[in-house]
């Protein structure tokens, strides 16, 4: 196989939607910090909703991993699943979601009395070497229809890495 046709994982995002509620959005940063062993960011709302929330007031906490710590999060997702995931939680690029109801479902993570229960969203966006010329600041290039993973190689390579059933 073309070593540039290989898949790989480009991103992996944790997210907690807090709302406007203060107290959750500091639990949700303890939680992530303990689970990642990194620093947080706190999600801004973006425009004035017709839910009144306001511009610019906090929403949610995220974490973004890569390379290593990634691969390692995501193999400790796959555990917690069970190796299931359905073909609705792939989309037509390739990037899967997985929402985990509880932290504790997680294997080795134990309940912290100070965040209480929260769930969380992990977001996979996946790639192929050469993606990075869609980044370039200077000349925006498109990548070719061919070189963009569809669903149905996310699936398979999600199948053959991480032993995990899809149906």
């Amino acid at each position: 196989m073309n070593p540039l046709r290989e898949i790989k994982i480009e991103k992996v995002t944790l997210n907690i939607g807090c709302g406007n509620d203060l107290p959750k959005i500091e639990k949700a940063k303890k939680l992530l910090e303990n689970l990642t062993g990194r620093n947080p960011l706190v999600t801004l709302s973006r425009k004035r909703s017709t839910f009144g929330v306001i511009k610019g007031k906090p929403m949610g906490v995220k974490v973004t991993l890569r390379k290593k710590k990634a691969e390692e999060f995501l193999r400790l997702v796959f555990q917690s699943l069970e190796n299931e995931l359905k073909p609705s939680q792939f989309d037509s690029r390739g990037n899967f979601n997985i929402g985990i109801k509880e932290y504790i479902e997680l294997p080795g993570i134990k309940y912290l009395h100070e965040v209480g229960m929260l769930g969380l969203d992990v977001s996979v966006a996946l790639e192929r070497s050469g993606y990075r010329i869609k980044r370039r600041k200077v000349q925006k290039r498109k990548i070719p229809s061919k070189h963009k993973i569809n669903k149905d190689e996310a699936i398979n390579w999600v199948k053959e890495k991480f032993g995990v059933k899809v149906e």
